[in-house]
Order: C-alpha cells, then sequence, then structure tokens
C-alpha cells in the first residue's frame, strides 16, 4: 500500500490502525463516529470543489482565491488537530513535489474553526521520517500490541485490539 493521508493521519494517532489499513482491514463501518464524520464532510463547505483527487492523496475541499490555492481538510472534531494537520501537511508537501505551492485550512465545521496551515523545510524533513516509518509498519508480519490510549473507546477499530 502506497503512504497516503488517511496512514499519515492514523499513524499520528495509533501505529497499529497503519497496520490494519495496510492489510485493507476497514475500520467497523456502522460506528457512529464514522457515519458522523461523512456527514459532516458531505454536508459542508457544499459551494466549494470536493473530493479533488491528486495521485494517492484526495483533498477534501479546494479553496480558489485570487492568486493562491488553498486546499481543506475537514474533520469532526479539533480532539486530533496534530494528526490532522500531519495529515494536510503531507498534502501540501504532494503538491510541492510537483511544483505546485499551495497552503492549507484545517477546516471543523461544527466548531466554527480555521486552522491555517503551512509547510516548512523542518516539517517537510519530519514527513519524509513518518513516510520511512509507515513503510516499515507496513512490512511487518504482524501489528504492534494494542497500547491503550484515550481515543480507543471511539475507534472504528476497537474490535480488533480488544474483543
Amino acid at each position: 500500500m502506497e503512504v497516503n493521508g488517511t496512514l499519515i493521519w492514523y499513524f499520528n494517532i495509533c501505529k497499529r490502525e497503519v497496520w490494519l489499513m495496510g492489510r485493507n482491514i476497514i475500520p467497523d463501518q456502522k460506528d457512529d463516529n464514522i457515519d458522523i464524520g461523512r456527514f459532516i464532510h458531505e454536508e459542508s463547505y457544499k459551494r466549494q470543489d470536493k473530493e479533488i483527487s491528486f495521485g494517492n492523496v484526495k483533498f477534501d475541499v479546494l479553496f480558489k482565491d485570487k492568486d493562491r490555492l488553498v486546499i481543506g481538510e475537514t474533520k469532526k472534531s479539533s480532539k486530533f488537530q496534530e494528526a490532522s494537520r500531519w495529515q494536510l501537511l503531507y498534502y501540501l508537501y504532494q503538491l510541492k513535489l510537483s511544483g505546485i505551492k499551495a497552503e492549507g485550512l484545517l477546516l471543523y465545521p461544527e466548531e466554527k474553526k480555521r486552522v491555517s496551515v503551512i509547510l516548512s523545510d523542518v516539517e517537510e524533513k519530519r514527513l519524509e521520517d513518518m513516510v520511512d516509518e509507515i513503510n516499515k509498519i507496513l512490512l511487518a508480519n504482524k501489528p504492534e500490541a494494542p497500547e491503550k490510549k484515550g481515543f480507543c473507546k471511539s475507534c472504528g477499530y476497537r474490535e480488533y485490539c480488544y474483543s
């Protein structure tokens, strides 16, 4: 599996999820959190271009401003803002590798919150390291042992770890 923004997001939440996703083991699609997130994504920013595929990544929203390109990542809540930020930085990095300069916006419609994201050289290096680490996880024969976190209660993969 090729590294994508979703794997970057999972990497910053739970490395076990990276391994499961890499094996095409999908989270419980009947999980309420997944349904809510899907609804927010579908119902927000209806006037913008949405679901823009670019190589192996997919941007939630594209904003066209006079002289700049802004891509947005829509999330249910800012609870995992740091993981979301890295996901968006990865999208900006992929665009930069193709010669496209862009800025990012983390979008939290339910909170009426927007967070600006701009890629730096330091973050580029960290992303390259993350990609290397993700590839090692994907090549492993088995996932890391479950590590109990606050996130586990609402995780769509919880049955794979604690059943």
